[in-house]
C-alpha cells in the first residue's frame, strides 16, 4: 500500500505566459521533493498536472500543503490524495504512468475537490480517499474534516502569512523569520497567531507523528 497524490494547477490558463507557469510549477515540485521524502518523486505528467507517491498519509498531506505555500503569488493548486495499491507502469511521453486502486482513489479525490470548489466549499483545494482494501489507513471523513479547515485557513492567508507558515513548517525560529521579512519577532508571533498558521502547523504535526 502507498499514498498516491495527483496535483493540478488552479486557473493557470488565465496566464498568457505558459513558459512561466510551467517553470513555476516544476520549481515548486523540486522544492517539495527536497522537503518531503517521497516513494516516487513529484513530477509533471500532462499539461498542468503532476503525480507523486508517499509512504504515509502524513507525508502526502505535508507535500500537498507545501505545494500551495511554495508556489508564487497568483498560482494555486488542488490535490487528490489516495490510499491503496499503486502500480508504476513506467514513464511515457506524458510523464509517469500509474495504475491501481490507490491511483484511482487519488483521481476520485481530486475530482471531488474540484467539484466542491464551485459549491459551499469554495476554499477547498485538497481531498482524500481510500481504496476498499486500505482500511488500516485513516478514515476519509476524519482526514477530510481536517482538510476542509486547513484549506480554508491557507486559501484566505495573505502572502506574508503563507511565507511565515512555510518557514514555521521548515523549522525556522521567529527571529529568523523576522529577519527575512524585515519585521520584529513580536510581529511574526502576532501574524502566526492571527492567520491560523499555528493551527495548520500543529494539525500537520499530528499526522507526522
Amino acid at each position: 500500500m502507498r499514498v498516491a497524490v495527483i496535483v493540478d494547477l488552479v486557473g493557470s490558463r488565465k496566464y498568457p505566459d505558459r513558459a512561466w507557469v510551467h517553470a513555476a510549477f516544476t520549481t515548486a515540485m523540486d522544492e517539495v521533493n527536497q522537503r518531503v521524502r517521497p516513494d516516487q518523486r513529484m513530477a509533471p505528467t500532462l499539461g498542468d498536472e503532476a503525480q507523486a507517491r508517499y509512504y504515509s498519509v502524513g507525508a502526502a498531506l505535508r507535500a500537498t500543503l507545501l505545494m500551495r505555500l511554495v508556489l508564487p503569488d497568483g498560482l494555486d493548486c488542488r490535490a487528490g490524495v489516495g490510499v491503496g495499491a499503486v502500480t508504476h507502469l513506467g514513464t511515457g511521453a506524458a510523464g509517469l504512468i500509474q495504475d491501481g486502486p490507490g491511483w484511482w482513489a487519488a483521481r476520485d479525490a481530486i475530482n471531488e475537490a474540484k467539484a466542491r470548489e464551485v459549491g459551499r466549499d469554495r476554499t477547498l483545494r485538497t481531498w482524500y480517499a481510500r481504496a476498499p482494501l486500505a482500511a488500516e489507513y485513516p478514515r476519509s471523513r476524519h482526514v477530510n474534516a481536517l482538510l476542509l479547515v486547513r484549506d480554508e485557513i491557507v486559501t484566505t492567508m495573505q502572502a506574508r502569512s503563507r511565507r511565515l507558515l512555510l518557514g514555521l513548517l521548515d523549522g525556522s525560529s521567529q527571529v529568523e523569520l523576522a529577519e527575512r521579512e524585515g519585521i520584529s519577532p513580536s510581529a511574526v508571533s502576532q501574524n502566526l497567531r492571527r492567520s491560523g498558521a499555528y493551527a495548520v502547523a500543529h494539525s500537520q504535526e499530528s499526522f507526522d507523528s
